[in-house]
């Protein structure tokens, strides 16, 4: 079970309600979770365990990978986390994510790539294999040399961070976007396996802390895995 999960979440000004299937510590998951609720867009949290590889599941996403977005009253199903948050950026007036020039959305499409593919490749992937895939699924000890590098490069993709925020107010420009998103959910992720050293690193700290005190941040932060505990300074705005 997930400690301080709820069922409904996001509550807004749509019709219908979603059904999106996702796995807690899931960063991607957590990158449409920010948008539903940035969006007003009403959904309901169903926990998925991709490792358990349900033939319900598969069918929905024959990739079998979270997040899915369900709508069962119209029998559709939306897959991929860069697919979905365009859909909604389409389809929901409120609070665009993917604004501005056509090279300020080619910027922040830019930056959203770079957090979904580097930081995971290179952080938030690795501890998630190392400190949550290895003790719930395999009962194995993680390697501590994956983790070692998994946090030296966590340095250098907040060392760009600090370089961003010294020249915006928010990640891609002037105002926050699916970039902001993209970041947060991948470092919330890293910052709850532990693989966050904050340190010398002032600028993507005080754009984090921002982005922690958003009404949307907040039930990421209060949500804890089963026998997966977070640092002590993982949901102090502040920290």
């Amino acid at each position: 079970m997930l400690a301080g999960w709820t069922p409904r979440a996001a509550l807004g000004h749509t019709g219908r309600m979603w059904q999106l299937y996702q796995f807690p510590l899931c960063p991607f998951s957590r990158k449409v979770r920010l948008l539903l609720s940035e969006k007003g867009v009403e959904y309901e949290l169903w926990r998925e365990n991709p490792w358990e590889g349900r033939d319900e599941f598969f069918a929905m996403n024959p990739a079998g990978r979270v997040p899915v977005l369900h709508d069962p009253e119209r029998g559709i199903s939306l897959c991929d986390s860069r697919a979905i948050c365009e859909y909604f950026e389409e389809t929901v007036d409120r609070n665009q994510m993917i604004n501005g020039t056509s090279v300020q959305r080619a910027e922040i499409r830019r930056l959203v790539a770079l957090f979904d593919e580097n930081f995971f490749g290179d952080v938030s992937g690795p501890l998630l294999h190392e400190r949550m895939t290895k003790r719930l699924v395999y009962r194995q000890s993680p390697d501590s040399r994956v983790l070692r590098e998994a946090m030296r490069l966590a340095h250098e993709h907040l060392y760009y961070i600090d370089y961003l925020i010294d020249h915006r107010p928010w990640l891609a420009g002037s105002t926050m976007s699916l970039a902001d998103l993209a970041a947060a959910a991948q470092i919330s992720v890293a910052d709850y396996l532990g693989g966050i050293d904050w340190s010398s690193h002032e600028q993507a700290r005080g754009w984090y802390s921002v982005f922690k005190s958003r009404p949307s941040f907040r039930p990421l932060l209060s949500e804890r895995m089963e026998v997966i505990q977070p640092p002590s300074h993982y949901a102090e705005v502040d920290a």
